[in-house]
């Protein structure tokens, strides 16, 4: 039986089961290559994944590049200030047209120059005069699917892609006060990790390491006995973890807050590509993709409610940010280097408020690519 058929027969068999007979992944999973490219195939060009926030282009003519599953992608906003993600190749001969991010009147290619308006549609060709196999008025970069959730911008390579926001509803009521759309982005960062993306995933999304890793940054604000599991959802999963101190009435966070939300952090994720920390004051969020077994690309931000924040106080979130991902990236190289291991054998998940968010990974993971159990 091939690797990739016995990691599907796999995830069929644990399909459905409780979170108290639940054990960590097998090497696998983490370590081959042709399940990362199935991954890569099956989830990733397929289902919604977040390439970023909305005010990374606040107007009209901003862009950034964005690479999806090997597909070049520009997100752009264009004239009416809709947010579009077009194919980032020209029409002519697969240049790919911009890279990095900032603002263009016209897409232009570098090699020919051959232009593009804001809506994708090609307006100079130079050189090049209409013909039987080239009609300029029908020439435009391919489209994608794009929505924009709580301020997030989701990409789908589908072109029949789920309804993203019914799926996402119960986790908007949860979100609704903390009013993510309204944050601004202060920080924003690109990486990538020497670990599986399913490692950072994991490790984003569960309290169980909170106070053992992170003794001297996140174990004094939110400490692994705070956390408190939710369930998930076809197209979410997440906790919550409290403060050790209250958050006064008259400090940061929007006013349609509770005082039970204003002292609570939600971590929640969209699978496979978005993990977010929320509170009350600022967020965090990283967009993940795989790049190879083991690699990850993780583009990583911190957005904050309202626009009154001092700049140490930023700063000072930042290097918080900052040194508690140091402190995860160490650790995850070593956990790539273990589960690859022959001595590795999967151990029992921590009960469900501390590691229950692995196992919705692992229902997800089973609903998505367990298909039907394969014969020997």
């Amino acid at each position: 039986m091939a690797p990739v058929d016995n990691l599907r027969q796999y995830l069929h068999s644990i399909r459905g089961l409780d979170h108290g007979s639940s054990r960590a992944l097998p090497g696998a999973f983490y370590t081959n290559p042709q399940w990362t490219e199935t991954e890569s195939a099956e989830l990733f060009a397929r289902d919604w994944i977040c390439c970023g926030r909305a005010d990374e282009i606040p107007e009209p003519g901003d862009y950034f590049a964005f690479d999806l599953a090997g597909e070049p992608l520009v997100v752009l906003r264009d004239d009416d200030g809709i947010a579009r993600a077009m194919a980032n190749v020209c029409r002519h001969r697969g240049t790919t047209l911009v890279q990095g991010a900032g603002k263009v009147k016209r897409l232009v290619c570098p090699y020919h120059h051959w232009s593009y308006d804001r809506l994708g549609k090609l307006v100079a060709a130079p050189g090049i005069e209409p013909s039987a196999i080239f009609d300029p008025a029908k020439c435009r970069l391919p489209e994608r699917a794009l929505i924009e959730w709580m301020g997030f911008l989701f990409v789908s390579l589908s072109d029949d892609p789920p309804d993203l926001t019914s799926l996402l509803s119960p986790l908007a009521d949860r979100l609704r006060n903390y009013h993510l759309e309204t944050m601004r982005l202060r920080y924003l960062a690109t990486e990538t990790w020497d670990t599986n993306w399913k490692c950072l995933f994991e490790n984003f999304m569960e309290g169980y390491h909170l106070s053992p890793l992170h003794r001297r940054t996140l174990h004094k604000v939110n400490p692994t006995r705070l956390c408190r599991h939710f369930p998930a959802g076809e197209a979410y999963l997440g906790y919550t973890v409290g403060f050790t101190t209250r958050v006064d009435d008259d400090q940061a966070g929007h006013p349609d807050l509770s005082e039970e939300e204003r002292n609570t952090c939600v971590m929640f994720a969209v699978p496979p590509g978005l993990v977010v920390g929320v509170g009350s004051d600022y967020s965090s969020f990283v967009a993940l993709q795989p790049d190879g077994p083991g690699r990850v690309k993780a583009k990583m931000g911190l957005y904050f409610q309202g626009d009154d924040w001092p700049d140490e106080a930023v700063e000072e979130a930042i290097s918080l940010f900052q040194e508690t991902m140091a402190e995860d990236k160490a650790v995850l190289l070593r956990l790539q280097q273990g589960v690859g291991s022959r001595a590795y054998e999967p151990g029992p998940l921590a009960p469900a408020d501390l590691e229950g968010t692995c196992h919705d990974l692992h229902q997800y993971l089973a609903r998505r690519l367990g298909g039907d159990p394969v014969e020997a």
